[in-house]
């Protein structure tokens, strides 16, 4: 969410930044629907004003034995004024509302231009890719060979974009989320959360998911959401609050399932784990002082690439260019992880910092003592998509006999097993 000040301050710099997000302009409509607020409102306090005066010399009249009929009658004729320049008055703030929540957030003048992802910027690689004596597979046809990934039986459950894990694959899948967690909360000062899998619309409107992605989640018939990351209620922990501005930063981890529908993703990724709706993730939340919020973006993204480091899989960072970054972000980083069977990069982990988007939208904010109250910024990141992060351990990890080297890493958290193969 924006402050409509920032419109009044730079009309042509907001239109600006929206075309770099190839958006049309809307400085000139937000400020006119602005102004008749404005004007509304005058208008209501001034006849308040003189509603409140003649309430005060009705009063004095009718003590000191003076005819008020006038006065009375001229209260009287006010009131429906009154009522209808309320209901424009706020009538006219949920429009400019309304119009302010469909715009994405102002982009980082370091995000570089750029309409898709063909654009996104190399920031660094990392690892090396492995030389193999034999053509790589995908996952689904590794995990379908061992018996271990079954999409078929998942989709008579569930329908398509499924999947059923069983034996050790499927401790493999436990043993990366349990990782994951006890190396940020152990290693990265994270605290972890278990945090309800739905939410409310207030939850999802403060965290931008509504209205922008309604059609990408799932609601329940009683109007409560699927969570499509846990970055949803962990960011709005502090909602509505005024957060002491010695606690932060807060820093929070949660592994959750996932739910999304892929409204969007028709025909992408129809083959295997890569694009599902139910999946497990975690999410890696910062709330931090104005500040603090760019140096805690290198923090957390640094955070996400020591589990790749970890289980030795080579990946990349992507600074995002203005049209592959996000709705609710001001500046985006994208891990990618290699995968040897597809022969291509693949997002393993989204690190945001989305400022005071988010904190304006759910009014959180924190007070340094003596001093007026801010916006807290909000961060979130992938630390890492579990399931993408599956496939990525089995391309890298495939032997010629189509058995999966575990790393060393993870065995520890697979009872000391160090391969999974045929026999399990």
């Amino acid at each position: 969410m924006h402050d409509v000040r920032t419109l009044r301050d730079d009309p042509a710099g907001f239109d600006r930044n929206l075309a770099r997000r190839g958006l049309p302009p809307v400085a000139a409509s937000v400020l006119a629907q602005d102004e008749a607020h404005r004007a509304a409102l005058t208008t209501l306090q001034e006849r308040q004003a003189r509603r409140n005066a003649l309430a005060k010399l009705i009063g004095q009249a009718r003590r000191g034995g003076v005819d008020s009929t006038a006065m009375e009658a001229e209260a009287v004729a006010l009131r429906p004024e009154i009522e209808r320049l309320e209901q424009d008055s706020a009538r006219l703030d949920a429009e400019i509302r309304a119009t302010l929540a469909e715009l994405p957030n102002r982009l980082d003048p370091a995000v570089p231009d750029g309409a898709d992802e063909n654009a996104n910027l190399l920031v660094h690689e990392r690892g090396m890719r492995r030389n193999f004596d034999f053509a790589p597979k995908q996952h689904f046809e590794l995990g379908e060979a061992l018996g271990m990934m079954d999409f078929e039986r998942a989709a008579k459950l569930s329908g398509s974009r499924f999947v059923v894990l069983r034996g050790p694959l499927a401790r493999l899948e436990r043993a990366l989320g349990q990782f994951m967690l006890d190396l940020h909360t152990q290693s990265h000062g994270y605290v972890e959360q278990a945090v309800p899998l739905l939410v409310g619309e207030a939850a999802m409107y403060g965290t931008d998911k509504l209205p922008k992605f309604a059609d990408q989640s799932f609601v329940t018939t009683d109007g409560r959401w699927l969570i499509p990351t846990a970055e949803v209620p962990l960011t709005s922990l502090v909602a509505g609050e005024i957060v002491p501005h010695e606690t932060l930063p807060m820093r929070l981890v949660a592994l959750s399932p996932c739910f999304r529908s892929e409204a969007g993703a028709a025909g992408r990724d129809t083959r295997g784990m890569l694009r599902q709706h139910q999946f497990q993730k975690v999410e890696l939340v910062s709330i931090v002082a104005p500040d603090a919020s760019e140096a805690e973006h290198e923090r957390m993204t640094g955070c996400a690439e020591r589990v790749l480091e970890l289980l030795e899989i080579p990946y990349r960072r992507m600074l995002l260019c203005a049209g592959d970054t996000g709705f609710g972000a001001a500046r985006t980083y994208d891990l990618e992880a290699w995968l040897p069977g597809q022969r291509a990069w693949r997002e393993v982990s989204s690190c945001s910092n989305t400022r005071e988007f988010q904190a304006r939208r759910m009014n959180a904010r924190t007070r340094v003592e003596g001093g007026p109250p801010e916006m807290v910024h909000t961060l979130n990141g992938s630390a890492l998509a579990v399931g993408r992060t599956l496939i990525a351990v089995m391309e890298n990890g495939q032997q010629a006999d189509g058995s999966i080297l575990i790393p060393p890493t993870l065995q520890p958290y697979c009872g000391g097993m160090t391969r999974i193969g045929i026999t399990g």
